[in-house]
């Protein structure tokens, strides 16, 4: 199957990447994205987010005039929907950014297209885009009517990659392949072949939808049961770092590290798309979600505790008269990623609730969201927080912080979530 133009609907730090490494093959792509500044930045040869390598391989796609973005769909041979997929107040999936890039694509799809569904979404997702669109085009053969003989392909392929690893996991992984026919699937396959040298393994859409979902429950499982063993051990004074050293030296055993809580726009979420179908029989997904959850809000406890210590030992001074210093407020390590960041959430609450002067070392950004900067957080320099703060609380292990290996002075007070200064 020729798929000469390739049009990706959301460009953000999954869509870009894949824009950017199909152009790498000589394809011509076509980004779409509602961001006007995503759009126009794109088009200088710029990059909007932070990924290792990114900008160099946007760069030549746009000066070679295989990259180029829009905010507007154009006709393509094979349509690629990257957009987010949040869930709701009372964790119920958001479906709406799918549903919306379904319906901007509708009109320029024309018989023999491939549309991809490549979100992280809930069972069932894919099927509900094929009837968006088929609404949209009645004039067009979808899967869900006409099987094989479809006038378009429909198929859900799930991104599994690192941040900070996009470019060179999205190459050397394996693909899940989820058609909603054999063609279907077919299809996409030979599509991801472009720049896959992994194996695309061939299922059905709702499979590969569950398998993504089964992927990242798995991994908040474990790092729950981190969690939950930190503050156990917080309990019982004993330090859980060197607890886990000792205990996965064990052959079967390897136990993950513990941090302030789970986020990003995957570990976090993914969860309870499979809790909202299946209430009742998510019981161990669901309380996983609740510990790490939790988390957080443990480290702010803490916090409050150090806070109070303080100012018994420095009768003198006020509340306000406290420096209180985060270090880290993406989701992980080395990125500029602050979606679903437990640190983010544990910074605004901390301004929200003290008195005190709120600092924020973050050195993946240049400015604070705007959440922060309206409750009186100052981002600041490593040096400076190091130096001023009566409370340090070390919420990721950024490259930058691994180095440090500050000496805190008698009067300080630490919150090693991470477990490299304390």
């Amino acid at each position: 199957m020729n798929f000469e133009t390739i049009s990706v609907v959301g460009l953000g730090y999954i869509g870009l990447p894949t824009a950017a490494v199909f152009a790498a093959r000589k394809k011509r792509v076509i980004g779409v994205d509602v961001n006007e500044h995503a759009v126009a930045t794109i088009n200088r040869g710029e990059i909007h987010i932070v990924e290792p390598d990114l900008d160099m391989v946007v760069h030549a796609a746009v000066t070679e005039g295989y990259l180029r973005a829009t905010t507007t769909p154009e006709p393509a041979d094979a349509f690629l929907i990257a957009v987010p997929t949040p869930f709701k107040a009372d964790h119920e999936p958001d479906l709406s950014y799918i549903e919306a890039a379904s319906e901007a694509i509708a009109p320029v799809l024309a018989k023999g297209n491939l549309v991809i569904l490549e979100s992280t979404s809930p069972v069932g997702a894919t099927e509900a885009m094929a009837q968006w669109l088929a609404v949209a085009r009645p004039d067009l053969s979808f899967p869900q009517t006409h099987g094989e003989s479809s006038d378009i392909r429909i198929a859900h392929c799930p991104e599994r990659v690192l941040p900070g690893h996009v470019l060179r996991e999205l190459v050397e992984n394996d693909r899940i392949i989820g058609g909603m026919t054999r063609k279907c699937s077919g299809a996409a396959a030979a599509l991801y072949k472009t720049f896959v040298e992994g194996e695309c393994i061939v299922t059905n859409a709702r499979t590969a939808e569950m398998c993504k979902l089964t992927e990242n429950s798995f991994r908040d499982v474990n790092i729950a049961f981190a969690n939950e063993l930190s503050i156990i051990c917080d309990k019982l004074d004993i330090n859980v770092w060197e607890l886990i050293g000792l205990a996965n030296r064990h052959p079967r055993v390897s136990i993950l590290q513990p941090g302030p809580g789970v986020g990003g726009h995957c570990i976090a979420v993914d969860p309870w798309f499979i809790v909202s179908q299946t209430p009742e029989q998510a019981r161990l997904i669901r309380t996983a979600r609740e510990v790490n959850d939790g988390k957080p809000h443990w480290v702010i406890d803490k916090v409050k505790v150090a806070v109070a210590e303080y100012l018994q030992a420095n009768p003198t001074k006020t509340a306000a008269e406290v420096s209180i210093a985060c270090f880290g407020l993406a989701f992980k390590p080395d990125i500029d990623d602050l979606r679903e960041s437990p640190a983010m959430g544990i910074t605004l609450a901390l301004a929200e609730q003290f008195a005190a002067r709120l600092l924020a070392v973050e050195p993946n950004i240049d400015s604070l969201p705007g959440k922060l900067k309206a409750a009186g957080v100052q981002l600041v320099s490593q040096e400076e927080a190091l130096a001023s703060a009566d409370v340090a609380v070390l919420l990721v292990d950024h490259s930058p912080f691994r180095a440090a290996k500050p000496t805190f002075a008698a009067g300080q007070y630490l919150i090693d979530t991470k477990g490299i200064w304390g």
